[in-house]
């Protein structure tokens, strides 16, 4: 049994439905707020994830980032190499998802060369009806960033826990990586 410990940065614009999407995936969908003050700051949450098929787990330590540029400027002092990163968008709103390539770019310049495993989210599904964004154009922007791409609604139970999962699963396979790189130079 391994116990891993992930720094999951988390960002995207101010109200694309970070923090809801986080605090729901925390606490297995028993909190979903209606109500939001916006962050100011990083919120720190934890949460533990098994890894299907082991006895490993990761414990994904999220940082949620103020989305608004003057203080997600000041909480890239956090975004110290991120083990892992899930950027957001509003499938409602393109200039969401416009914005993403500027976050990718701010969240890589603190991964000190490595590559780093994420996630592009497409949040607000229950909003389809008002969708901006395309999911097909989204996956194919999401493979180019070298992103794996989820498409989820905070608001809906069920379907705010992919994006984490596979985070976590991502890390953990990198682990076995160096593992195996270890082991074959004993």
């Amino acid at each position: 049994m391994v116990k891993l410990r992930a720094r999951c940065v988390v960002v995207g614009d101010a109200a694309v439905g970070k923090s809801t999407l986080c605090q729901m995936f925390r606490s297995d969908g028993a909190v979903f707020q209606k109500n939001y003050t916006m962050n100011v700051g990083v919120e720190l949450l934890e949460k533990s994830v098994s890894i299907p098929d082991t006895s490993d787990t990761v414990d994904l330590y999220i940082y949620d980032s103020a989305g608004r540029e003057p203080f997600a400027d000041a909480c890239e002092k956090t975004w110290s190499q991120p083990s892992v990163m899930c950027v957001v968008f509003d499938i409602s709103s393109e200039a969401s998802f416009t914005s993403c390539g500027r976050w990718i770019d701010r969240l890589r310049s603190h991964c000190d060369g490595l590559q780093v495993p994420g996630v592009l989210v497409g949040n607000k599904r229950d909003l389809s009806s008002r969708r901006e964004v395309d999911s097909a154009a989204a996956q194919t922007w999401a493979q180019s960033h070298g992103l794996e791409y989820h498409e989820t609604s905070a608001k809906e139970i069920g379907q705010f826990e992919a994006p984490f999962l596979s985070l976590a699963r991502a890390f953990h396979s990198l682990y076995q990586d160096q593992k195996q790189i270890i082991q074959s130079l004993v």
